[in-house]
């Protein structure tokens, strides 16, 4: 049986190991030894993702993510009647450690009582919340497994992410031509002005239904007293409409180009990278119907709704692993209210034991 104060202990003490993006080591030490006490094969592909596996064949992929975001240092969990939440200063962390605190102690409650189960391989990535580089840079060498239930969703277990979108990244660099601001300014062509220009006529927010597109970045100048040479932007679109998508980075190109135009003695690079590609859910998959049989089995109407986000589920879809991104109790993630309902964790769990139990 699913222990909730095991659970909830076990929680507790992950969210209390920092790990924001690119500093991910001391979780996965400890994650590697929580696996290997459960008997699994545990091993680092170059990248520093943590992989275990069994024997047995055609594996189940049990995954999530081992990084946070900022501000993820120090976090105290406090539990608040049926919550668990943050002192307020960080974030919880439950984006991703609810995910992988309902693993291991699915894992750990068959284990202990030696249920007949299936076959696992659990993956825990690396710099998901950069751009899903663990799960991009995985050695899918290492994995058997063709079938993967991915905890990385916002809400509850039964909230399944029925489409993700594109993700296009981009940078710009303006060069001008600096001067003294209080001399003779009019020598100067002011980097930051035509970067500020260009922002203020590319969309911002959410454009429809699929689509969302934000200036995140920006940074220029070096003193008060300088026409400033440099500024330097960044940003991101997104869209589950793949027309939308590339008219977007055209629209981008056509208003940096205008720039040039307007400013012939400037210089304007631009930088674009895909860091995720978009799917859709085909609910006919083998892993989605097991998915949605065990929700309906547990009570609890399966919720397939579409994403504006990316997880590594986006990825490992790339690699022919047909995988399914449930909902893992947290709440308002990315933010110092985030907060993961207990019941909903304990249901997280009891998921993903009956995932290993339900399909032997």
């Amino acid at each position: 049986m699913i222990s909730q104060e095991r659970l909830i202990n076990s929680f507790c003490d992950l969210v209390q190991i920092d790990s924001p993006s690119d500093e991910e080591e001391e979780i996965a030490q400890h994650l590697t030894g929580r696996l290997s006490n459960l008997g699994f094969k545990v091993e680092r592909d170059a990248h520093g993702n943590v992989i275990a596996s069994e024997p047995g064949e055609r594996p189940l992929l049990l995954s999530a993510h081992m990084d946070t975001v900022e501000p993820g240092r120090g976090i105290k969990p406090l539990i608040q009647g049926d919550r668990i939440v943050s002192e307020g200063a960080t974030i919880l962390g439950g984006d991703c450690k609810a995910g992988i605190a309902a693993i291991i102690e699915g894992l750990e409650s068959v284990i202990e009582e030696g249920a007949a189960r299936l076959p696992v391989q659990v993956v825990f990535t690396r710099g998901e919340e950069i751009g899903l580089v663990g799960a991009t840079n995985l050695d899918y060498s290492m994995i058997r497994a063709l079938e993967a239930v991915v905890f990385d969703g916002n809400g509850p277990v039964n909230t399944i992410t029925g489409s993700s979108p594109s993700y296009m990244s981009f940078d710009v660099t303006v060069k001008g031509r600096g001067a003294h601001a209080g001399v003779e300014p009019e020598k100067g062509l002011s980097a930051i002005r035509i970067a500020s220009e260009i922002i203020g006529e590319l969309p911002q927010g959410r454009l429809d239904e699929e689509s969302t597109f934000n200036v995140g970045l920006i940074s220029g100048g070096t003193v008060r007293n300088a026409v400033p040479v440099e500024a330097v932007f960044g940003g991101e679109f997104r869209s589950r409409n793949t027309e939308t998508f590339d008219l977007l980075k055209v629209q981008l190109q056509a208003t940096l180009e205008q720039a040039r135009q307007r400013y012939r003695d400037a210089t304007i690079d631009e930088k674009f990278e895909v860091l995720f590609q978009m799917y859709n859910l085909d609910p006919e998959e083998a892993v989605v119907q097991m998915t949605r049989r065990i929700m309906a089995d547990m009570a609890l109407t399966p919720n397939i709704q579409p994403s504006g986000g990316g997880t590594d589920g986006n990825v490992m879809r790339r690699q022919g692993i047909q995988s399914v991104v449930v909902g893992m109790s947290t709440n308002a993630m990315h933010t110092v209210d985030e907060y993961v309902v207990i019941p909903d964790l304990v249901n997280t769990a009891v998921f993903c034991r009956r995932l290993i139990t339900d399909g032997c």
